[in-house]
């Protein structure tokens, strides 16, 4: 536009709004440059610069315009220069104003070219602003600055640096809004495009979301402080709020920056109002939006938690706008008002001397968190956990709120979220450490406490009101009462009627009662007037009703008939105890009505609410530990690591049941997780590790207590757990040297402990031996002469422990892999087997239960250290046996022994006690097993040894032979030589192994060894139950049965019927117990041999004795872990295990499906086969409990393709279905797997399969609730419709069955069913379907059952056998290999099949994963 004419600088919507003419004054551009000629009009404006100052840009607009609509294509060093020279424009424009501005001189004319050049130079300035970073956020992405270059290379180029540039920038537009330039636009308010023009580009600046940066600060600080001055001087705010929510709304990594802003406006600047404005904005947002905008919410909520933490009291005043989004579907939204409610509660709502409004809204604030303690959504509930925690750990929670908080983080430990879980652990343990009540919260210690307190406050009570009785009674109040209110009764009725005083007035209540409690009040507070005429209007409007029915004989006396009532109101003790009195003062002559309680009763009833709570604390503490003791062993990491420190926490506060927890966090030292064992390592070195006390000697105390109460009554798996812990602790020198001699002391009786203590203390020391042998071994002598001395009789635990300890030495001195040492044995003089030969054979003939285990350990020790040690259990044996002898030579005294069996020596009065016959079994069976153990492992050892030995000594020879010799021989014969030598070392592995079984079979039970000698006491007690009665000795000669029958193939052959004969028929469930564990190891030593007995090993499962089932379940879960016992149909037994009435045998089971989950398809391979015999209604289980078994199996069914074959086989199933019974458990199956959309074609392909079986109603429903489930996970159209395709399927056959009356049912069960209808009395069991009858039933023909079971027939000659007309097949439902024939699924063995070696085999499951 000329120069010459007036006109005006309009700032532009758009870049291109200044290409088009808008009026006649407004400034156009006239030609957009050429992008050649930038770099010489920008040297020619540089010069009239110089001249006419920031003036200049008046005509020279056009060239910067030309420059920032070339701006990408420009060189880098025309646009450095063009901003370098604008931030020099702006510098001179803004310390030129500074002056001009505060001249009252300025012309018009003047004023309008400031005001053109201001617009002008900041708008240049700040697009120059954006198209800089704009192009930075380009190119960081690359590597590169703004002008192109490499960040490596840039220090060798100019210099420039936008980002270094950006902060000055910022700046110099701070220092000019810091000007009044409401007199450029002749005193009125700044136009908002123009503040909005230089605010744009700090917006612009903070999108970027490397702002955030350390690096960064001062450049937000910067852009903070040009916001602020346009908020303060330039009435910026409602663009800001507008802006800024836009911003939250985009970019998810400024809400951190704005909410710093914020609080800097606020707090700085006086800009509280601006937080109103934002949280009103935030408020006033739709929750549906909120729900669909995941980016966007996630700012908005960033930002009010970071802005709560900063400012918490100028947010408290308008959180009010908020409150509607706690009832919004967005969790997350959620989530940030509840942590802003918490930081108020923190920051603000704290102490206790809020007031009353203060205490109000903080009472909202809690109310509000507990209530989301319950939310729909577990990452809410988990984040309210974790804000109570930390008001909890700050003390900030009020007392009266403990209890209801501890019980809904109790409540929480059984969600289902893992993360709620989690924190719920968290805030238990944080009331702990927080509590007010004391350090120790033992129930029984304050439950004693409270009592004596309660009582006490009682007695203080009833003396109370005794002396308070004695000093006035109602009656005597009312007396008292009487004169002035018979005066202001005569006064009320002398009035007139119209002369009444209307404005004290008084209104009935809406009940009697509460007129009369309304009355009553205002007697107490002598208003007598008010009192009386309520009484007239009530007397009126209740008219017959109590308490307003007046006793007095003159109805017509009004004045007598109100006294009566009001006498009747306050002194009736009825209507006292009805009536709450309220507090009140007087200060009137009447007797004092109400009197303050004594100091000394408030302090007692504030001690016993004290005690009241601390006690309710440690109940609810103590059903937490329960619950978080079985958390134990989930499948998260995080949960058990967090129960684990929960016990922690909890044993330090001496609750006693903690120290269960502490045990059974034992049991995860062994847990595949590197985490947990480190954290249950780190639990056992918090508590015991770092005992108080002064001294060594008093912490080393303070250890061994601790750990010797840990062992008291602890099961055998703990104690092996507990070694563990310690072994590794004594590995790391963590165990000090005085804890060590401590133990020396108690055992050697050095000081005074108990006899509990003294074998605590060895017990201690085995398990420190595992660690450290030399612990031991230095002090054997000691051991032997201490504990195997004279008193072993009076002690056998005492003993047997040390048989343990001492056996530490042996496992120690194991060869190390690569050398070749003898191992660790003791000679036969040693002192050590002489003590436990006369200890056995001492406690021989005493009648002591615990002899036997003594002996067992004794003996074990023996084979375990000793050389030669056949030959001194020989000697022990043969002593025992000569002590029998010699007691039953002796004539049967006058009183028999009770339990005494009879002689084998007939017609004479002769008896042996049962205790010595059970004793003498009991040693024969240990021997006979120790022995085996012996041969197999270090007979066997020693002989590979040796043979090793003399190996390497030939090879040594060899090699110095051939080096004398010439070495003429060729590769070939030397490579002959060393395969020669290999053969030769297999062969003689085979040759050993070989020796080993022959001993075994022929000579350790041959006639002229001493074990055979008692071979047939034991089979006549075995053959003789009603003969030998005693439950003792019938377990002992069970157990001695079965070990003898581990010595030899050829004795456990002929034995075997014996012993499954006695496993099934025995009456004792000791007897039952014994064998079944005798049977698991004889099925690992000798499979074949039990393999045909398998079915009778699954049939203790359902033994009426839970003992015997969780021993049989334990057997079983080794073999078939192991793949020692076929896993077919028949693990259906173990599938029963799940609905045990016994929680520990439903946990083995859990244990033993879970395990078997890990071993590929093990479990999708037998579920049909589960399915099938479980829910056979032959099998007696319930529908119920075959639910409650499916829904467990069904959880270990992960794999997508497993779940399509499933559907596909449990579809199949339907045909071969009998019963409704099995309908409706088909289809319930179908109902837990997580079917998808081919699951879906798989149901479709095999409609016809169960579309008959849809008209029954629980099978129709199945089968909708699986739909629906499908229909909640899928999102395609096409997979909708499919299912609204099947769900019209199912519809259509459920109708048609419905609509089927009882006469077309059965034709329509011949014709139009595929299920084949069976006749009765055609039914047989097909081979494969191995369907057990129940327990009852299979023992009432016992006798034939237990037939040694014979050889197969062979196809040849069964072929030859007669030949039956070909029936009719029966449907069977047992498993997928319907096609299997009896000869593949038969349990017994042919001769030709039967293993000629009977060593132990590996084997590999029947089954193979699919």
């Amino acid at each position: 536009m000329p120069p010459s004419l007036p006109w005006e600088f309009h700032l532009p919507l758009s870049p291109a709004d200044l290409l088009r003419s808008g009026g006649p004054a407004q400034y156009v551009v006239q030609e957009v440059l050429p992008r050649a000629q930038l770099a010489g009009q920008l040297a020619e404006f540089r010069v009239v610069f110089r001249a006419q100052g920031p003036l200049a840009m008046l005509q020279h607009f056009d060239t910067f315009y030309s420059l920032l609509h070339h701006f990408r294509s420009v060189d880098a060093a025309v646009k450095e220069d063009a901003l370098e020279l604008m931030v020099k424009v702006v510098s001179r424009h803004s310390s030129d104003l500074s002056s001009i501005l505060d001249t009252h001189d300025l012309s018009p004319s003047d004023r309008t070219a400031h005001l053109n050049a201001l617009k002008m130079n900041c708008y240049v300035l700040t697009h120059l602003a954006e198209a800089f970073e704009t192009d930075s956020c380009k190119s960081g992405v690359a590597g590169l600055d703004p002008n192109g270059k490499s960040k490596k290379n840039r220090a060798r180029g100019s210099g420039f640096c936008w980002e270094e540039e950006r902060q000055p920038l910022i700046q110099l537009l701070t220092q000019l809004l810091q000007l009044d330039l409401r007199r450029l636009w002749c005193g009125l308010v700044v136009e908002e495009e123009f503040i909005s023009l230089v605010t744009g580009s700090c917006y612009r600046i903070l999108e970027k979301p490397s702002i955030s940066h350390q690096k960064h600060r001062a450049t937000r600080e910067a852009v903070m402080h040009v916001i602020a001055m346009a908020l303060t001087h330039y009435d910026h705010m409602l663009s800001a709020t507008l802006k800024i929510s836009q911003m939250l709304q985009h970019f998810e990594h400024v809400a951190p920056v704005f909410a710093a802003a914020v609080s800097l406006w606020a707090t700085e600047h006086g800009m509280k109002s601006m937080v109103g404005e934002l949280l009103r904005e935030i408020g006033q947002k739709c929750p549906q939006d909120l729900t669909r905008d995941a980016s966007g919410v996630k700012g908005y909520a960033a930002f009010l938690t970071e802005l709560a933490e900063q400012i918490p009291a100028i947010m408290l005043s308008n959180m009010s706008v908020l409150l509607h989004h706690l009832d919004g579907e967005s969790y997350v939204m959620r989530n940030a008002i509840l942590t802003a409610m918490a930081e108020m509660l923190l920051q603000v709502l704290n102490g206790d001397q809020l007031e009353e409004a203060a205490r109000g809204t903080r009472d909202q604030f809690l109310d509000t968190l507990q209530a989301h303690v319950c939310d729909i959504n577990g990452f809410v509930r988990s984040r309210v956990l974790q804000l109570f925690t930390r008001i909890v750990q700050q003390k900030a929670l009020p007392l009266t709120r403990f209890q209801a908080v501890v019980s809904l983080a109790v409540s929480r430990l059984q969600d289902k979220s893992v993360t709620v879980i989690k924190n719920a652990i968290q805030l238990l343990a944080a009331f702990l450490l927080n509590n007010p009540f004391s350090c120790k919260l033992s129930c029984t210690d304050l439950a004693e406490p409270l009592k004596k307190e309660l009582q006490k406050l009682q007695e203080m009570r009833d003396k109370c009101r005794a002396t308070t009785a004695v000093l006035i009674t109602p009656e005597e109040e009312w007396e008292a009462m009487q004169p002035e209110l018979k005066t202001t009764m005569h006064q009320l009725l002398a009035m007139d009627e119209g002369e009444e005083e209307e404005e004290e007035a008084v209104e009935v209540e809406e009940t009697a009662l509460s007129t009369a409690e309304r009355i009553l009040q205002l007697l107490r507070k002598l208003n007598y007037k008010d009192a009386i005429r309520l009484t007239q209007k009530a007397s009126c409007h209740f008219q017959g009703m109590e308490p307003f029915i007046s006793s007095s004989e003159l109805e017509g006396d009004k004045e007598t008939m109100i006294l009566d009532i009001l006498r009747t109101l306050y002194t009736d003790s009825h209507l006292e105890n009805n009536i709450q009195p309220p507090l009140h003062s007087s200060g009137h002559e009447v007797p004092v009505i109400e009197e303050q309680p004594p100091p000394e009763l408030v302090k007692q009833e504030m001690l016993v609410q004290y005690l009241r709570d601390a006690y309710s604390f440690s109940m609810k503490i103590t059903e937490a530990l329960s619950v978080v003791s079985r958390m134990m062993y989930e499948s998260s990491v995080s949960v058990v690591q967090e129960a684990i420190e929960f016990f922690v926490t909890v044993s330090q506060f001496g609750v006693p049941q903690a120290l269960c927890g502490v045990r059974r966090m034992l049991p995860l030292v062994w847990s595949k997780e590197p985490g947990i064992r480190e954290t249950v390592l780190s639990a056992y070195r918090r508590l015991y590790l770092s005992p108080g006390g002064d001294s060594e000697r008093a912490r080393a105390q303070c250890l061994v207590q601790s750990l010797s109460l840990l062992m008291v009554d602890a099961s055998l798996g703990t104690i092996q757990c507990l070694e563990e812990i310690i072994s590794e602790f004594v590995q790391k020198d963590e165990i000090k040297p005085p804890v060590v001699h401590l133990l020396w002391e108690q055992f050697t009786e050095k000081s005074q402990c108990s006899s509990l203590e003294r074998r605590a203390a060895v017990m201690l020391l085995g398990m420190m031996a595992r660690g450290k042998p030399e612990i031991v071994g230095s002090n054997l002598d000691v051991l032997v002469m201490t504990g195997l001395d004279e008193k072993v009789i009076e002690d056998y635990h005492l003993a047997q422990e040390v048989c343990r300890t001492i056996s530490k030495l042996a496992r120690s001195n194991k060869p190390a892999e690569g050398k070749n040492h003898a191992p660790f044995r003791l000679p036969q003089t040693h002192l050590l087997f002489g003590r436990l030969s006369e200890a056995v054979t001492t406690g021989f003939a005493q009648p002591s239960a615990l002899w036997i285990p003594f002996m067992e350990s004794a003996v074990t020790l023996i084979y375990q250290l000793a050389e030669g040690p056949e030959e001194i259990c020989a000697q022990i044996l043969q002593c025992c046996s000569q002590q029998a002898l010699e007691r039953l030579q002796e004539p049967q005294g006058v009183k028999a022994e009770p339990g005494a069996s009879p002689s084998s020596v007939a017609g004479e009065a002769y008896a042996l006690p049962t205790f010595l016959l059970t004793h003498l079994l009991s040693l024969v069976g240990h021997v006979a097993l120790q022995q085996v153990v012996h041969l197999e492992r270090a007979v066997s050892a020693e002989l590979r040894r040796r043979r090793v030995l003399g190996e390497e000594q030939e090879a040594k020879k060899h090699v110095a032979n051939s080096t004398k010799e010439q070495s003429t021989k060729s590769i070939e014969n030397e490579t002959t030589m060393e395969e020669d030598l290999g053969l030769v070392g297999a062969s003689a592995d085979d040759t050993e192994a070989e020796l080993i079984r022959n001993i075994c079979e022929t000579e350790l039970l041959d006639g002229k060894q001493l074990l055979s000698a008692f071979i047939p006491l034991v089979l006549k007690i075995c053959n003789n139950p009603g003969l030998y009665n005693d439950p003792a000795l019938s377990a002992a000669a069970a157990l001695a049965l079965g070990k003898l029958c581990m010595v030899s193939t050829e004795f456990c052959d002929s034995h075997l019927r014996l012993l499954f004969t006695m496993l099934e028929k025995s009456t004792l469930p000791g007897v039952r117990s014994n064998l079944m564990i005798a049977a698991g190891d004889l099925a690992i030593r000798f499979p074949n041999l039990v393999e045909p007995w398998t079915p009778h090993l699954y049939a203790r499962l359902r033994d009426p004795c839970q003992g015997v089932r969780q021993t049989a379940g334990l057997v079983m879960t080794h073999l078939i872990l192991k793949d020692m016992v076929k896993v077919k149909g028949q693990v259906s037994e173990m599938a029963a295990l799940l609905i045990d009435p016994d929680k520990e045998i439903v946990s083995l089971a859990r244990n033993f499906f879970s395990e078997l989950s890990n071993k590929g398809n093990a479990i999708y391979n037998l579920l049909p086969d589960i399915i099938s015999r479980l829910s056979d209604p032959d099998c007696g289980v319930e529908e119920e409990s075959f639910r409650t078994i499916m829904r467990q199996l069904f959880s270990y069914i992960t794999k997508d393709k497993q779940t399509e074959s499933l559907v596909e086989k449990l579809c199949q199933r339907f045909r071969t279905a009998r019963t409704e019974r099995q309908y409706r458990d088909l289809s319930h199956c179908l109902t837990l797997l997580p079917v998808s959309e081919r699951g879906l074609r798989k149901m479709q392909d095999n409609f016809d399969c169960f579309a008959d079986k849809l008209q029954d109603l629980a099978v129709y429903n199945c089968f909708l609730a699986t739909l629906s489930r499908l229909r909640r996970s899928v999102t395609k159209p096409e997979s909708k419709a499919l299912i609204e395709e099947m769900e019209q399927k199912l519809h259509a056959c459920h109708n048609c069955g419905m609509d089927s009356t009882e006469v077309l049912r059965e034709p329509q069960c011949q014709e139009g069913s595929k299920t084949p209808v069976q006749k009765p009395g055609k039914k047989r069991q097909v081979a494969g379907s191995c369907r057990r009858r129940p327990l009852g039933i299979a023992n009432r023909d016992a006798d034939d059952s237990f037939i040694t079971p014979q050889p197969r027939v062979s196809r040849h000659c069964r072929g030859a056998a007669k030949r039956h007309p070909p029936r009719r097949p029966t449907i069977t439902f047992s498993s997928d290999e319907e096609n299997s024939s009896e000869d593949e699924l038969s349990a017994e063995l042919t001769e030709d099949e039967t293993p000629s070696k009977t060593t132990p085999i590996s084997r590999a499951s029947a089954r193979r994963a699919v």
